[in-house]
């Protein structure tokens, strides 16, 4: 007698190709979607693995784009694996750059890695939920074991990774070291013995490592599944905490909404798409209101309201409302913004890498367009020198466009 105990198994018979649209939807790509048919058919649990590099100690609404997808395989009685890569975050995850980035202490990773922890469970059910670090196998596999994994693959294979290719074409530096993170990453699907790995379009290549990896130490190869990559605040760069340009999960409820109302009504369906549960029939029934007149102001606010309701409580996202409104409406500061100590040193801190170390713009490019553009207050005054440095021992509240703002102090 062949019993099926979890729930997922029990649906397979009536609702498989729901199940199948389900999982499909948001993705950008499916590797293979034939295999992934099969592992669903055989109606056991399956493993699904993402994994998480410890850069910085908040995750952000980018990274929630994944974790939906975790909770959907969760949903449908699957077993998630939030992999925290405290091992490979020393390496540094060279995907996308166009330079070496410099690896985290040890010290560091640590640190931001702790702090995943209590986040994650916003979205996933602590009970189907594998939080693993891999450390636990790397470092067993020692110098012989690293030597033993590298000569599993080729120089060659890796010039074929596309900002490997483009920094080799510009004679651009690539360290050796870079090389070894799509290995390790790689062979976390191997010590997991993953089924399924989720990841942004932008770590294809790691994941189909990982694939030819557990081919080679003879295991089921692990279906890829790819997530598109939402766009940061900016509205051009990925949303990322290098970047600045990001919501984390732990910015205040006021913070949180005045962050997403600060996006473009043209991003603003982006972020409906990649970051609501909600169908796809009532994001375009939204979409056809704006088109016949309702303001898109309106509908950020139900974008906003949602999200925040989701980390903090329905009441935190009234609350927020009202207050961005009050705020807007009456022209004033908001009584709520996030505060940053920043180190000013003996020759002062340039204003514009003092607008992006207190993440109000992206860049300091960015910067000097806004204070161009008469977009950059401090206190409430419009300030119009690009070169101004602020020195220690001053304490503002600087703005960038409407509702962007911060308190910082300078030490």
């Amino acid at each position: 007698m062949n019993e099926k105990s979890n729930n997922f198994s029990d649906n397979l018979p009536d609702n498989f190709p729901g199940i199948i649209a389900e999982l499909s939807r948001g993705a950008d790509e499916i590797l293979l979607e034939q295999a992934l048919t099969e592992k669903l058919e055989s109606g056991r649990p399956l493993r699904v693995k993402t994994g998480f590099d410890p850069t910085a100690p908040d995750l952000h609404l980018g990274h929630t784009v994944l974790l939906n997808k975790m909770r959907q395989f969760q949903e449908l009685g699957h077993r998630v694996i939030f992999l925290i890569g405290d091992f490979t975050g020393l390496i540094g995850d060279p995907s996308g750059t166009n330079e070496t980035r410099p690896p985290l202490t040890r010290e560091q990773v640590i640190a931001n890695a702790e702090t995943y922890k209590d986040q994650v469970f916003t979205i996933l059910d602590p009970d189907k939920t594998e939080i693993r670090f891999n450390s636990e196998w790397m470092n067993q596999l020692g110098a012989a074991g690293m030597v033993t994994l590298a000569a599993r693959y080729t120089v060659a294979r890796m010039l074929e990774r596309d900002d490997f290719k483009k920094r080799f074409k510009h004679n651009q530096p690539i360290a050796i070291h870079e090389f070894l993170y799509p290995l390790a990453q790689g062979y976390d699907s191997v010590a997991l013995r993953a089924d399924v790995e989720l990841g942004g379009t932008d770590q294809k290549f790691n994941l189909l490592v990982g694939r030819e990896l557990q081919k080679q130490y003879g295991q089921p190869q692990q279906v890829v599944m790819t997530m598109p990559l939402l766009e940061g605040l900016d509205g051009v760069k990925k949303m990322s905490k290098t970047s600045g340009n990001y919501v984390a999960l732990e910015d205040s409820p006021a913070e949180m909404f005045g962050k997403i109302m600060s996006i473009s009504d043209e991003l603003m369906w982006r972020y409906f798409e990649l970051l609501r549960f909600k169908p796809n029939t009532e994001i375009a029934e939204l979409k056809k209101a704006v088109a016949n007149g309702l303001n898109p102001r309106d509908a950020k606010f139900t974008l906003a309201e949602e999200i925040i309701a989701r980390f903090h409580s329905n009441a935190d996202a009234a609350r927020a409302k009202r207050g961005f409104i009050e705020q807007f409406s009456k022209g004033g500061m908001p009584q709520d913004m996030p505060a940053f100590e920043l180190s000013a040193g003996a020759s002062g801190l340039p204003i514009a890498n003092l607008l992006q170390q207190a993440r109000l713009v992206a860049s300091t490019s960015e910067a000097h367009r806004m204070i161009k553009q008469g977009a950059v207050r401090v206190d409430g005054e419009k300030i119009s020198d690009r070169g101004w440095v602020v020195n220690a021992g001053t304490e503002h509240v600087y703005q960038v466009g409407k509702r962007r703002f911060a308190h910082v102090r300078c030490a």
